[in-house]
């Protein structure tokens, strides 16, 4: 009886530990900052990228009038911080917007279709930035990093 008791409690702990491994991404997902729609209609999220534990930065396109945008989205809204979103396309000019900002940064626009952007956001102390990225066949390349 005692051996069955002992094999019951470590198959309970088990699934516990192994419910908790599988749960731990999607807390993690759950907490992550919701695009908020705010480069308008026709914008769809074609790529994103977390901002360490802070937020994501989101890069839209409108294929109706080849234009890419970038928004910053904290996880939580509080007193303002130090923010950005930046965006560029190949033959134009970088776009950006900075500041202190309590929930968003951007959105900021380019012309971009059929090109590659380099895309960014960053908020407080945390950046991410995205280059050659969402241009076909070609490979982005994606850095984090602390300011």
């Amino acid at each position: 009886m005692k051996l069955s008791r002992y094999m019951a409690a470590t198959a309970v702990l088990a699934s516990a530990v192994a419910g908790t491994a599988a749960l731990a991404p999607q807390a993690t997902a759950a907490t992550r900052a919701a695009y908020n729609g705010v480069c308008g209609s026709g914008y769809k999220v074609v790529n994103s990228a977390p901002i360490g534990q802070k937020g994501t930065v989101y890069l839209t396109y409108n294929s109706a009038k080849g234009t890419n945008c970038v928004v910053t989205v904290r996880n939580t809204t509080g007193a303002p911080v130090s923010m950005f979103a930046y965006l560029y396309a190949n033959g134009g000019e970088p776009q950006e917007d900075n500041g202190m900002y309590r929930s968003y940064a951007g959105p900021v626009y380019t012309y971009a279709r059929g090109k590659c952007v380099d895309w960014a956001g960053g908020i407080d102390n945390q950046s991410t930035w995205t280059y050659g990225s969402n241009c076909g066949s070609l490979r982005e390349h994606r850095v984090t990093k602390g300011w």
